[in-house]
């Protein structure tokens, strides 16, 4: 089957967009995104390097721990995790990111899209504390697109439907499956001793 190769061999295989879903983008965060953020524990951090290799990675807290600082300005406090700092090579390199937040329960999204920069002002990071403490970074983010997004995907994957759940012993354990792709011989970390350690480094 031929590759698509052009936006017009796309557009053929599509409907155009709805006025709706063309209207809904906007270049500001308005009262709805600000509640959607207020009430987001989760989002996932989209950057890329100069060469446009992507990544993608969680950002967890507290509901709005990511703050809004105004209709253009967003702040991300960063939080211990394991030091290869990927997102925050991009952001340096290309000051670009995108991120897309989740609510538990609730079946849209928001997407947030724009540019971004690394700062370590300590008011900024007075603003993001967390069970008492204030983050090293925070991620500045100036907003450039905000819309929501409709609920189909998750309605589709039954994200939050208890059902939809699967017990964590279906996979081997974070040491095992780690062994196994760096060809470690080191003894493994027991799952449950891991998930200790995790609870005390999470601020």
């Amino acid at each position: 089957m031929p590759a698509i190769t052009s936006i017009g061999q796309l557009r053929g295989l599509y409907n155009e967009p709805g006025e709706r879903a063309l209207k809904k983008q906007l270049a500001r965060l308005d009262r709805h995104c600000r509640s959607y953020i207020a009430l987001s524990p989760y989002v996932v951090l989209c950057t890329a390097d100069a060469a446009g290799n992507l990544d993608a990675s969680p950002r967890g807290g507290s509901p709005g721990f990511c703050k809004v600082a105004d209709d253009h300005t967003l702040l991300m406090p960063d939080r211990p995790g394991n030091n290869r700092l990927d997102s925050f090579s991009n952001i340096i390199a290309t000051g670009r990111i995108g991120l897309l937040f989740f609510v538990p329960g609730v079946d849209e999204m928001l997407r947030v899209n724009g540019t971004a920069e690394l700062r370590t002002d300590e008011g900024l990071c007075a603003q993001c504390v967390e069970q008492g403490k204030a983050p090293r970074v925070v991620v500045a983010v100036t907003v450039r697109e905000a819309y929501l997004h409709c609920a189909k995907a998750i309605m589709r994957a039954g994200l939050w439907k208890a059902e939809a759940q699967v017990p964590r012993s279906v996979l081997p354990t974070m040491g095992e499956m780690i062994r196994d792709q760096s060809g470690g011989a080191t003894a493994v970390e027991p799952q449950e001793v891991m998930v200790a350690r995790y609870r005390e480094q999470l601020y």
